[in-house]
């Protein structure tokens, strides 16, 4: 019988010293290969894996073609079992490309699933992750729900805003109650209503999403600095480490705030030439 909770897992695995950085990389599918040119190292996988192994981050997120071809065991791997392309315009939905038996023979440490609430076809993403939390739970493998309310009235209520405090905040309680084990949510934009939205979470660790890459350094070392103070157990950051030429560096300096609990301002003071 079982005597941890899939979540203790998570946090042994990924949070050995109390907090986490996962480097995100299922852009490729999501957005198209433009995401890899203003840094064009960051096309391949193998770049990637170097940055989490030398950055001494605690995971990193591929979909299952790059497992399959690149993934070398240097890293604790997030296999996505979903992903969706921006080719497409009709209502958000994220069907399973990938099994968790598939992810576990991939040498997988915890699966993701993406669920977008609100969309039309939430009804079908949430059969799919009952499946999905059926079989991690049978393979003893942590799920990671990536909860990204879209559509909907996101669009009519909220004017599409999907970082709106309430928005959030339901996200994170979305995952909780589907049976997240960790969760992947967006950034409210001020940590006094990210603390809620790590309050709706309940028992469930908070990553936020990195998202887009920020005009400064500065400004993501902020964000972060306040996800953490907020109650957030890290960030799964993708494009705002590895578009970045100085990718290892950053990612040092991410490791300082999250990690060692220093202020942003602090760590900049001490990387400047």
């Amino acid at each position: 019988m079982r005597t941890y909770t899939l979540t203790e897992k998570f946090k042994s695995i990924f949070a050995r010293r109390g907090h986490s950085i996962v480097l995100a990389y299922d852009h490729g599918i999501e957005h198209g290969p433009t995401d890899f040119l203003e840094n064009p190292d960051s096309v391949d996988p193998e770049y990637i894996l170097k940055i989490a192994r030398d950055a001494g981050f605690d995971g990193v997120v591929f979909q299952r073609g790059i497992a399959e071809k690149y993934y070398d065991g240097s890293v604790p791997l997030i296999l996505k079992l979903n992903g969706k392309t921006s080719l497409y315009n009709g209502a958000p939905i994220s069907a399973p490309n990938c099994t968790v038996e598939e992810a576990v023979s991939l040498g997988a440490s915890a699966v993701g699933f993406t669920i977008y609430a609100g969309s039309d076809y939430e009804w079908k993403q949430i059969e799919y992750l009952a499946q999905i939390k059926k079989d991690a739970s049978k393979f003893d493998i942590p799920l990671v729900v990536w909860s990204y309310p879209r559509g909907g009235k996101v669009d009519t209520k909220y004017n599409g805003n999907e970082h709106h405090p309430e928005v959030v905040a339901y996200a994170a309680r979305i995952a909780l109650e589907l049976g997240a084990d960790a969760m992947k949510i967006k950034y409210t934009g001020d940590p006094k209503t990210f603390a809620w939205a790590v309050r709706a979470a309940g028992r469930v660790p908070v990553l936020m999403s990195g998202g887009p890459k920020t005009k400064t350094d500065e400004e993501f070392l902020r964000q972060v600095e306040e996800v953490i103070s907020a109650g957030a157990l890290g960030v799964a950051v993708g494009r705002n480490v590895w578009q970045r030429k100085n990718a290892v560096e950053f990612g040092k300096l991410l490791g300082q705030i999250v990690y060692e609990g220093k202020k942003a301002s602090e760590v900049l003071r001490a990387a400047a030439p």
